[in-house]
């Protein structure tokens, strides 16, 4: 999720744990805890584009990142603060870290939550900016916030807003159960044969769904809002996978396609080839759209070595994708 919805979900659990002994540190604490996991974009500076791929979201997203470092913090967080307990410092810090993993792990992308296993964890019910998860539970724990430490009204409040952002995102996953039926009975009633389909939310919102369809030759994208009354388009993209040549035998080739989970499309233009991550669709939801979220032009070294170069986004696009998804959201 966003850096703010992880600082106000750590600042929250930083005061249902020590808020009633410290006041606002603990939601000052908190909200540090929440915000350490996301410190691995700084590999991005130091590693390839591939390299950083892979630690994203990797080592400290996960539990044993928590359980190893939570007591590390705890005691020296003790040391020079008043409150002394190295247990509850600890508790505090573990679940910061735990309940941001946990929260990631709904989004798109992800988490290794059981790193050094391979067992990535990616629910795909929530987009990774969402104002009806943020926004109240952000209200709430501003309410807490102006409570005194002992007040009763500050122990509701928080939960309140913990107790509402959780059944928002349980909604969610029952709305994206309701979107991935509609989904498939289209494709059925379509006659279209598919092997696999992957469904998450669009920008912003949990109205309206998008869908990755594999076929045996290219992808399909589709979107389903909840007052929609025509059927779904969806749109195709042809794999291109055999544009890689002898490309695809090479270990960071490899490395790539496994980060996509094999939902990448190639394409050419001029000389150059583009890996497209379809995870993450597009910056647009207008029919047969070709501005993926994340597309890397491959460059070949003087080693022939092939490295990857994310391209640049548009802003011009984002403007445009808000203005179409209010309008979309809307029914087809």
């Amino acid at each position: 999720m966003d850096s703010l919805t992880q600082i106000v979900l750590g600042a929250a659990v930083g005061e249902a744990i020590l808020g009633k002994k410290i006041g606002n540190k603990a939601m000052l604490y908190g909200a540090i805890a929440g915000t350490i996991p996301d410190l691995d974009f700084l590999f991005s500076y130091f590693t390839d584009t591939v390299t950083a791929l892979e630690i994203h979201r990797g080592f400290t997203h996960s539990l044993f990142f928590s359980l190893f470092f939570s007591p590390i913090l705890g005691i020296l967080v003790s040391k020079y603060e008043k409150y002394k307990s190295v247990k509850e410092w600890s508790l505090l810090f573990f679940l910061g870290f735990f309940t941001h993993a946990l929260l990631d792990a709904q989004t798109s992308w992800g988490t290794q939550l059981f790193w050094p296993f391979e067992m990535p964890l990616e629910f795909k019910n929530i987009f990774v900016i969402d104002p009806l998860y943020t926004l109240p539970f952000l209200v709430f724990l501003c309410l807490a916030m102006k409570q005194n430490r002992k007040s009763k009204k500050r122990m509701i409040y928080n939960y309140l807003g913990i107790t509402i952002s959780s059944l928002y995102l349980l909604l969610t996953i029952v709305l994206k159960g309701i979107s991935y039926n509609t989904f498939t009975q289209e494709l059925n009633s379509q006659n279209i044969r598919y092997k696999e389909i992957k469904t998450k939310p669009t920008p912003f919102n949990s109205v309206l769904w998008s869908a990755n369809v594999e076929t045996d030759s290219s992808f399909l994208i589709g979107y389903s809002s909840f007052f929609d009354k025509k059927p779904i388009y969806f749109s195709e993209y042809p794999k291109n996978h055999h544009l890689l040549g002898n490309l695809v035998n090479h270990p960071k080739v490899q490395r790539m396609i496994s980060i996509s989970k094999g939902w990448f499309t190639i394409n050419k233009i001029g000389s150059n080839l583009y890996f497209n991550d379809l995870r993450f669709g597009l910056l647009s939801i207008q029919p047969n759209a070709k501005n993926f979220v994340f597309k890397y032009k491959i460059d070949i070294d003087k080693n022939g070595t092939p490295y990857f170069i994310e391209t640049t986004k548009n802003k011009s696009d984002g403007k445009k994708l808000l203005k179409d998804l209010i309008q979309r959201i809307s029914g087809n």
